[in-house]
């Protein structure tokens, strides 16, 4: 982990970019074909970092052909996986070499706060690349016990060009997640990033190439999601999609696919989800620390923020004392000053959203606990609400900014009610010192990810994704993400 520099220091690095603005594809930048551009502005400043270069749906042919190309001549696809490994791992270094660079890129582009790019995304990204290059040649496939009269194997293939479209609340992150199993598998790769922030994933892109991998093999087409997202979800050479966003725009993928080659759709989506708070915890500060981390790390922009508090009772005013001393950890401001943990909203639209949810608890006069409150026009305070019911907007809606909501309970059976009383199902949380309530709390709770007495999302080795309508076809991370980009096949020959 590369150590944080100072205020002025990344102020002055800032000063020192060059930004990327041209799609990567086929191993060079160009503009776009039509010579559109898009504006990319800071967030916490509105100040405009550069014009991107906007593609469209003959940039994204443009794109998978030289994918195609790549991927049928074996330039990648055919090397053993030892040299994909190690071409992979030269490409986690240049990323290492650049860490400084790219926080402050990921900094500028999203509001994120320089310190969680630089101690967090940076370094995870660079883990999540390094884990599933050395995955590449330790996943062993199978022989089947068909007996004397035939040899039958069980192998796996990578599946073709896969389309990448990424979200942009983590953009370096969500980007390593599905580069680093779709490469490690043999894919070539077509990527979307966020139109909100670019500029990362063109810097990545160079890197990738200057490691070694192969033109064709790694593109990246910025743009909107009418322009490129949907042209990369009707393509007929695109044999997977792996998108993180929105339920809505993933119901659109299905629909697309549907429509088109019936490629294959994996959909990492939206989550409500719940911290379920016994009565019988041991220590009340420590699950206050990671309630506020799990509410308003990132700004609450994050698809498994613990946003609704389901808490008993009994022991509710004196965990929320806790959580209003805590919050006042979480320094709020400008996102180069390593200093604040919370940074900007990643647009004004997203902020006028937000926002309209403090209005909402104001309007039905909820008891604002904490913050409430915004600055500049594109700053949240950290906001706790209390009194929040079941089926009420706060309680059902995702609001993705740093608002949590309170809702007590009496019973267990209850709280389990509570818990799964969301069309989501991505991620809860379960803190108790009972083992019978925290094995119940966390196998009848319906999410895809259920920590216990702590806030997390595991790490590369286990699985990410969710029920109902946070997830469908797939998994990020662990050795099950590279099942997403693979096809199985039987080869069965006749011994006899």
């Amino acid at each position: 982990m590369a150590e944080l520099l100072s205020k002025e220091q990344y102020k002055e690095l800032a000063t020192k970019l060059k930004f990327p603005t041209q799609a990567f594809i086929n191993g060079e930048f160009r503009d776009a074909l039509s010579g559109n551009t898009f504006a990319t502005t800071n967030p916490a400043t509105g100040e405009l970092l550069a014009n991107i270069a906007a593609g469209n749906s003959d940039d994204v042919d443009l794109a998978v052909k030289a994918a195609k190309e790549a991927f049928e001549d074996g330039r990648w696809s055919k090397l053993a996986p030892a040299a994909r490994k190690h071409i992979l791992l030269d490409f986690a270094q240049l990323l290492e070499d650049n860490a400084h660079e790219l926080a402050v890129l990921e900094s500028l582009d999203s509001g994120k706060p320089v310190s969680e790019c630089q101690n967090v995304d940076v370094p995870e990204t660079i883990h999540t690349l390094r884990w599933h290059a050395e995955l590449i040649d330790k996943i062993y496939d199978f022989s089947a016990p068909t007996g004397a009269g035939a040899v039958t194997m069980v192998v796996r293939e990578a599946i073709g060009v896969v389309g990448l479209v990424l979200p942009w609340n983590f953009p370096l992150l969500m980007l390593a997640w599905k580069i680093s199993p779709s490469l490690a598998a043999g894919c070539s790769i077509v990527v979307k990033p966020a139109k909100e922030t670019t500029l990362t994933a063109l810097r990545v892109a160079e890197l990738a190439h200057q490691a070694g991998i192969p033109a064709g093999v790694f593109n990246i087409v910025p743009g909107g999601g009418r322009e490129v997202g949907e042209p990369i979800g009707r393509h007929m050479d695109i044999s997977a999609v792996s998108f993180t966003g929105s339920t809505d725009t993933g119901r659109l993928f299905l629909k697309y696919a549907a429509e088109s080659n019936i490629k294959r759709v994996v959909l990492e989506l939206g989550g409500k989800n719940p911290a379920v708070v016994m009565n019988d915890v041991e220590d009340l500060d420590e699950v206050a620390q990671y309630l506020v981390a799990g509410a308003f790390w990132n700004m609450g922009e994050n698809c498994s923020a613990s946003s609704r508090l389901i808490v008993h009772k009994d022991v509710k005013d004196a965990l929320l004392e806790r959580v209003k001393v805590h919050v006042r950890d979480w320094q709020l401001g400008d996102p180069l000053d390593p200093a604040n943990r919370l940074g900007a909203m990643v647009s004004k639209s997203h902020f006028e959203k937000v926002r309209s949810y403090l209005e909402h608890a104001v309007e039905q006069q909820l008891n604002v606990v904490e913050g409430g409150n915004t600055r500049d026009g594109v700053f949240i305070e950290p906001t706790v609400v209390d009194g929040v019911q079941a089926g009420s907007k706060l309680f059902v809606e995702e609001i993705f900014g740093p608002v949590l909501s309170v809702t007590t309970f009496d019973t267990l059976d209850q709280a389990i009610a509570l818990a799964n009383d969301t069309v989501y199902g991505l991620a809860a949380s379960a803190y108790t010192s009972n083992l019978r309530n925290a094995l119940r709390l966390s196998r009848e709770i319906r999410a895809g990810i259920v920590t216990v007495n702590c806030f997390g999302e595991g790490d590369a080795s286990t699985p990410f994704g969710g029920y109902g309508e946070s997830g469908f076809g797939g998994r990020d991370k662990s050795q099950w993400a590279h099942d997403q980009y693979t096809e199985l096949k039987t080869i069965w020959i006749n011994a006899s």
